[in-house]
């Protein structure tokens, strides 16, 4: 959605899109969707993608440090600003802003403190469709693991999840919408535990 509306705006042009990978995986970090899924996302969005590799366990120390050379090749392009998608967790989106300008660059949030339940309907409601590839069990019961996005998810939903996900409650996949060229065609695998979450492999199909 963070995409959706920078495009919309008119106002900046979307160089790239910028992740990072758990190389002990080969699969985009927390979310745990596969890196092969990510990359036909992106080419489905027409934008270029960087791939960032960090290990398992990554530290902040590491995470910056991975995010270094990225961040100097972007800034030695001109190019001073990064989106981000986050909601309202504040602790983090203090640290994005230190870490960004520590690279002369600035972050900006375009869905920042909008209401997550008008946000996700919005979501719904302009044609985007999103399966759930990983949940907190602590959270969620571990049968929301493989869901789509849909209004039957959403009032499924307890009352203390966000429906966004955005305490890390779940995480998403997003595989079709009004910004893709075509869907990004998939199939859901085996529901696996590990780390303390719960999976969804999905894969290209």
């Amino acid at each position: 959605m963070a995409l959706y509306e920078i495009q919309k705006g008119n106002t900046y042009e979307v160089a790239s899109l910028l992740t990072t990978i758990t190389r002990d995986y080969d699969r985009i970090s927390i979310h745990g969707v596969r890196r092969t899924l990510l990359e036909r996302q992106a080419e489905s969005l027409g934008i270029p993608l960087r791939e960032v590799y960090i290990s398992r366990a990554a530290s902040n120390h590491e995470y910056r440090s991975r995010m270094e050379e990225p961040l100097l090749d972007y800034r030695g392009q001109g190019i001073d600003t990064v989106v981000f998608g986050d909601l309202f967790l504040q602790d983090i989106k203090e640290y994005r802003d230190r870490l960004l300008a520590g690279f002369s660059m600035q972050a900006i949030y375009p869905i920042w403190n909008k209401d997550t339940s008008r946000l996700i309907r919005e979501f719904i409601e302009s044609g985007f469709k999103a399966v759930v590839t990983c949940v907190d069990p602590k959270a969620l019961d571990i049968s929301f693991a493989g869901r789509t996005i849909d209004e039957k998810f959403l009032n499924d939903l307890p009352a203390s999840v966000d429906p966004c996900g955005e305490n890390g409650e779940f995480h998403s996949f997003v595989f079709d919408g009004p910004i893709f060229r075509e869907p990004v065609n998939l199939i859901a695998g085996e529901a696996t535990e590990r780390d303390g979450f719960c999976f969804c492999d999905f894969s290209p199909a």
